[in-house]
């Protein structure tokens, strides 16, 4: 039988989970898709063995979740940081019809594989991009995973998070499964557009667009409104019980300081405290996520610890070590970060470049700025209550993009409309009328 996708070829530069899974999709319908790895370490979700070292999961002597993310493929080992690997690249996107990646900016640039530098080489490639935080704006470049930009940031995390709680558990790859699938949607709808007319195109989406689109029925609300549907309502709502809620807030602040207390607890089976939450100072949440602690401990020691000298600690000095005395520096990670204040945390760790997020309210996921920056939330005019927001499309065409007509229909607005045009007369439609087929 011949398969959906069947002589399309793809070439994947993409590591961890949301492209990889994108062009699973193909590769599952039929598409010839290439990995391409790094030659020293390959893709970095292979040396996140589930259940191993720390991940979420349960252990298993195969890497189930690598094999989730990467069947159907085949793997091309080449170094992109020389030109010749550049070259070998620019060859196979000649002869391809897609190419995904989840490279940052800057280094799609610095390798010559972004959609400027392929496009002069086929004209006609479909190019699916994917960023942590969209490609405008302050946050551009960070490092991103699908539990900062995605979880935290859009505000999924305190959407989920039950009163009394800090924060709610997240799962391993959350985000980036709706990603992917949206980027898989996207890149089909340009090959589509591609079969018609013969022009590729761009596909871009964030992961933070993505989180923001996947709870779209709450921000929706605050971006009418101006207020988030867990704040305390403006009003206080007749047969409101003074003394009863005063004993309410008295339970939840008892929960939430027990809540506390179990999570530091439970760090003792989280032997990474470089990807775990803390507590500022103004008592908001920050969740770092340095799934590579090797390549962040000197970051960490300079930016966060403040203690350079802490990099060669005997306790600390390399990553076996690290995992083995977690709870010494879980507690010092702990103390540093409750030492600032969100807004004070966030230009030191945006300077670090290092994978982070904030929890964010809907009020200010609808306001923040690297969101504004990209576009977001778009105008609409409603014909009788006027000018509002709502949540733009995360899936971005560069040739084809959506847009955004007209409102949604009232009841049977174009019932009449919709039949004169299948080929139904007045008459035909007046008796529809009468019989009550339509009303």
């Amino acid at each position: 039988m011949k398969m959906a996708l069947e002589g399309i070829k793809v070439i994947d530069i993409s590591q961890v989970i949301a492209v990889p899974v994108s062009a699973r999709h193909l590769a599952d319908f039929g598409a010839d898709v290439i990995h391409v790895e790094n030659p020293q370490t390959g893709d970095s979700w292979r040396g996140y063995l589930t259940g191993v070292g720390g991940s979420s999961g349960v252990a298993s002597d195969l890497d189930y979740n690598w094999e989730n993310w990467n069947r159907n493929k085949r793997s091309l080992a080449v170094d992109l940081r020389t030109k010749k690997g550049q070259e070998i690249v620019h060859r196979l996107v000649a002869q391809a019809d897609i190419v995904v990646t989840n490279l940052r900016l800057w280094e799609k640039e610095k390798y010559h594989v972004d959609y400027a530098t392929l496009k002069k080489i086929n004209p006609k490639i479909i190019y699916g991009t994917l960023t942590g935080f969209g490609v405008k704006g302050p946050d551009n470049n960070l490092p991103a995973y699908d539990q900062t930009a995605h979880w935290y940031r859009s505000g999924v995390a305190h959407m989920l998070t039950p009163a009394g709680i800090p924060a709610v558990g997240f799962r391993a790859g959350f985000g980036d499964s709706v990603a992917g699938m949206s980027l898989f949607a996207g890149v089909m709808t340009a090959l589509y557009h591609r079969e018609r007319t013969g022009i590729g195109q761009e596909v871009e989406l964030s992961l933070f667009h993505t989180g923001i689109y996947q709870i779209s029925y709450d921000v929706a609300g605050a971006l009418v409104t101006g207020r988030d549907y867990k704040d305390p309502p403006p009003v206080v709502p007749p047969g409101f019980d003074p003394i009863r809620h005063a004993k309410w807030m008295e339970l939840v602040a008892k929960v939430e300081a027990a809540s506390a207390e179990l999570s530091e607890f439970n760090k003792e089976g989280a032997p990474n405290p470089l990807a775990s939450s803390y507590r500022t100072r103004d008592n908001r949440i920050i969740f770092l996520n340095m799934l590579q602690p090797e390549r962040y401990w000197t970051k960490t020691c300079q930016y966060i610890l403040q203690k350079p000298e802490l990099e060669q600690d005997p306790r600390f000095a390399t990553q076996e070590k690290r995992f083995e005395n977690h709870m010494p520096l879980y507690f010092l990670m702990r103390d540093a970060l409750a030492s600032r204040t969100l807004e004070q945390w966030k230009p030191i760790l945006s300077e670090a470049q290092v994978p982070y997020s904030p929890q964010q309210k809907l009020s200010e996921v609808v306001q923040d700025p690297q969101a504004r920056s990209n576009n977001y939330f778009v105008p609409m005019e409603h014909p009788s209550k006027g000018r509002f927001e709502v949540v733009a499309n995360p899936i971005n065409l560069s040739e084809t993009p959506a847009t955004y007509r007209v409102t949604a229909p009232e009841f049977s607005q174009h019932t009449e409309e919709v039949l004169l045009e299948a080929g139904y007369s007045w008459e035909d439609i007046a008796l529809m009328k009468e019989q009550r087929i339509i009303p």
